[in-house]
This record gives C-alpha cells, sequence and structure tokens, in this order.
C-alpha cells in the first residue's frame, strides 16, 4: 500500500507539518504528564481509525514504559481498572472533542469538569492542544492513506 500523497516528500505539506511539529513541541514541553499525552494520542487515533498514528503512538508510549496492559486496554478505558482518574478524564476530554461532530454541543460541562478537577490551567491548555493536534494528523494520514505498521520509535526525533 503506497499513500496517495508524500506527506514528508511534499514542499507545501513539509512546510506545513514543520509548523503543526512545533506546536506540538510546546506540548510536549509542558506539565501535562507523558503518559497522558500518548494515551490520549494514541485513544484519538484509534476512534479516527487512523493506522500511522496508532501505530506510532502505541509503539512510543512502549518506548516509553508504558504497560501493554495498558496499551491494549486504552480503547476501552472506561471498563478498564489500570488508568487513574486523571487519565479517565484525559481520556473522556480526548474522546468528546475528537466526536465533536458526534454529539450537540461538542464536549460536555461534565467532562470538562472532570479534567479541571485533575489538570491545572496549563495542563488543560495542553490537553486541548494535543487533541487538537492529534486530530489534525490522523485527518491526514487518513486522508493520504498513510500505510501503518513500519513505524520506529524515535523515527521522526
Amino acid at each position: 500500500m503506497d499513500a496517495r500523497l508524500n506527506l514528508f516528500g511534499n514542499p507545501l505539506l513539509g512546510t506545513f507539518l514543520k509548523h503543526i511539529n512545533s506546536a506540538g513541541k510546546a506540548v510536549t514541553d509542558s506539565a501535562l504528564p507523558a503518559a497522558t499525552q500518548e494515551l490520549v494520542k494514541l485513544r484519538a487515533s484509534q476512534i479516527n481509525g487512523c493506522g500511522f498514528c496508532t501505530d506510532m503512538h502505541t509503539k512510543e508510549a512502549a518506548k516509553a514504559g508504558e504497560t501493554s496492559t495498558r496499551l491494549n486496554l486504552v480503547a476501552v478505558w472506561r471498563e478498564a481498572t489500570v488508568f487513574t482518574d486523571a487519565e479517565r478524564a484525559a481520556l473522556e476530554l480526548a474522546e468528546q472533542g475528537t466526536r465533536i461532530a458526534d454529539a450537540a454541543g461538542g464536549v460536555t460541562d461534565e467532562a470538562w469538569a472532570n479534567a479541571a478537577k485533575h489538570y491545572d490551567e496549563e495542563q488543560l491548555a495542553a490537553l486541548v492542544a494535543i487533541i487538537a493536534i492529534i486530530n489534525t494528523y490522523n485527518r491526514l494520514n487518513v486522508i493520504v492513506q498513510q500505510p501503518a505498521g513500519d513505524y520506529q520509535p524515535g523515527q521522526f526525533g
């Protein structure tokens, strides 16, 4: 399977991705826990059917020490006992922020209030930003049918 467009070789997309990566660096460097960042990126990627990002963030999380049990249960986090209350709040926010079109009103006040119980304003800003960024990446990859399975941890820096 080949991608419809070369995301990494196309000059316009290369410039676009450079800017998205810069935005992502601000989140990576934030006080939002790295494990939470990867769980959120993985869950949004699963919802969006982005094989490339699901592959990437599963492998990056594993390399960073995430357990296979937790990674295998991200898709069913509501029924899993392996996530903290804070992680569960972040996963709920990620799901609602990813499925905006599926629910009138988008993210509920309850989901926001629950996240705000566990994260300060900077961390909430980082959560909102990482949800927006991963959804952008998911859409790019799904539209061009970016193949999944060959990602190597650290491949992009």
